[in-house]
């Protein structure tokens, strides 16, 4: 049975999500540093909020964590290079909070056109200052939205309500997503230099740290308005507040801050600023959804390997596991054939290409990449899988291509894994036999048909007379007894395959004797 530690406070129906799917879960709000390491290492799962920070040495203590939740959007508190390294998934809750987050970006442009925060403090001081709130419409003004993801596009459309002209700068929104928001895509000295009112939906990366620089600032329109719902730290706050005091901007709504709690900020004694204490997620409605998604997500990946909105890997959805799973668990072992096959070889990997046919051409095939390149680095790496095998390649200097085939195929589907290194090029293809079983179908363009084999026997030999006999004889003299056995050959009389499934592993000086054989040119161990 999984169990899941929830660190910080999560509504009981979000408990109750995990009990209710056979999960067993223990609920511990408030732990230091230290308490939370103590108890971590029996954990499968790990729910949190913000309060609770997931570190490097958090993670050395937890060798049974597979899969950290984040009930919100942002993961600031998570260490997810150290957790992508041990393997470890994180995942977040974008969609819970979104329309609350929205929301509040809205409400703080109304603050700002409308000086409500100042209007409200002077009529509670008893004074009647009718002219000195002069506000502006936000009807028919232009608001550049910096990031048009989720919330920034749910902004964009109640931005549409208030007849507003939307434009945004993202580096990822498609000409044909601006279409169908309805906004126009610029670039950022475009938005910069036309927007009466800019709002921030992008996450805090090191591309967007301080995006409103000094610089930046400096090249928007004079009197612009500016609102941050999303991180603090994508405003540069000592050269906004320069800003706002020459007039270059005429204000400023801010919820989040570069350090939080914000206690004291070149921002708080300036009267054209509104500041919120990160309340962009704070509704009960939000604060709910996101803790119930979270308990969700971490049941469909503990128990069908589903995985939604993980910073970290390939999502694959709750609908799509149960069908994936035998084709990952092909491409897996395809890519620890050819993995297994390149270290015996003393090989170094330089390039590796996974082509998809048939129904696995019509499949998610990023996970699927994910599973064989998992399989290829596991003779090589201890603690390898889906999540930090594609780092491990991009750091080892490995080219990744991916091939997806809209062409008939000879079998319902195919998956070919090929290898390169610097001394040759090696292939292995499969497919699902039945539906759910791997097979492999073809070995460096030799059709051989064998089932995966909890241990195997690998040998090239010359197509003649003689070496079945005497390699079947020479196994039978070691005790070792053969399950299943395959040959292949790419013409008569050339090169031929043998692939074997024997009872136990083979022992080296068994293998020294095959490799001694007439006929034989290599013999490989291989284990599943």
């Amino acid at each position: 049975m999984s169990r899941v530690l929830i660190s910080d406070k999560l509504s009981a129906a979000a408990v109750e999500i995990f009990r209710s799917r056979g999960i067993e879960v223990d609920v511990k709000p408030g732990l230091s540093a230290a308490e939370l390491r103590g108890i971590i290492a029996p954990y499968d799962g790990l729910a949190i909020r913000s309060a609770s920070k997931v570190t490097k040495e958090l993670l050395d203590a937890a060798p049974n964590l597979k899969v950290v939740g984040r009930a919100g959007i942002g993961v600031d508190n998570v260490d997810v290079k150290s957790a992508t390294a041990r393997g470890v998934v994180v995942m977040n809750t974008p969609h819970g909070n979104a329309i609350t987050t929205a929301e509040h970006a809205i409400a703080m442009m109304f603050a700002l056109a409308r000086q409500i925060p100042e209007a409200s403090a002077s009529t509670r001081a008893g004074k009647w200052e009718k002219n000195r709130f002069m506000g502006v419409e936000l009807t028919a003004k232009t608001l550049g939205l910096i990031g048009c993801g989720n919330i920034g596009s749910i902004v964009a459309d109640r931005a549409h309500g208030l007849r507003m002209k939307v434009i945004a700068y993202d580096p990822f929104l498609t000409e044909k997503r601006a279409l169908e928001l309805g906004v126009e895509k610029v670039d950022l000295d475009a938005l910069l230099a036309r927007a009466d009112i800019i709002s921030l939906h992008t996450p805090l990366t090191e591309a967007t740290r301080n995006i409103l620089s000094r610089e930046a600032l400096a090249r928007t329109r004079k009197g612009v308005r500016i609102v941050n719902c999303a991180r603090g730290g994508l405003i540069d706050e000592a050269a906004l507040a320069e800003a706002l005091r020459s007039g270059q901007v005429a204000g400023a709504a801010l919820d989040v801050f570069e350090t939080e709690p914000a206690t004291d900020s070149p921002l708080f004694g300036l009267e054209n600023v509104v500041c919120t204490p990160h309340l962009g997620a704070a509704t009960a409605e939000a604060q709910e959804n996101v803790a119930l998604q979270v308990a969700e997500q971490i049941s469909d990946f503990l128990l069908t390997g589903a995985v939604a909105n993980a910073i970290n890997m390939p999502s694959v959805s709750a609908e799509d596991a149960p069908r994936l799973k035998p084709y990952m668990e092909l491409c897996r072992l395809l890519g620890a054939f050819a993995g297994q096959m390149t270290l015996a070889r003393e090989g170094t990997i330089r390039r590796v290409t996974i082509e998809y046919e048939g129904i696995a051409a019509t499949l998610n095939h990023r996970p699927l990449t994910a599973a064989a390149l998992a399989g290829l680095l596991s003779p090589m790496m201890e603690g390898v899988n889906m999540v930090n095998a594609p780092v491990a390649v991009r750091e080892h200097g490995i080219e990744v291509a991916e091939t997806v085939h809209d062409r008939a195929s000879e079998y319902q589907t195919l998956v070919r894994v090929t290898v390169e290194t610097g001394a040759q090029t090696r292939a292995v293809a499969g497919t699902l036999f039945a539906g759910s079983r791997p097979r492999i179908v073809e070995i460096k363009d030799i059709k051989v048909e064998a089932d995966f084999g909890r241990h195997m026997l690998y040998v090239t030999n010359q197509d003649k007379p003689g070496f079945i006999g005497r390699f079947g004889a020479t196994l039978a003299g070691a005790g070792i007894n053969i399950a299943t056995f395959h040959l292949g050959r790419a013409a008569q009389g050339g090169d031929a395959i043998c692939l074997v499934s024997v009872d136990e592993a083979v022992p080296e000086a068994v293998l020294e004797m095959v490799r001694t054989l007439p006929l034989v040119v290599q013999a490989t161990s291989l284990s599943f």
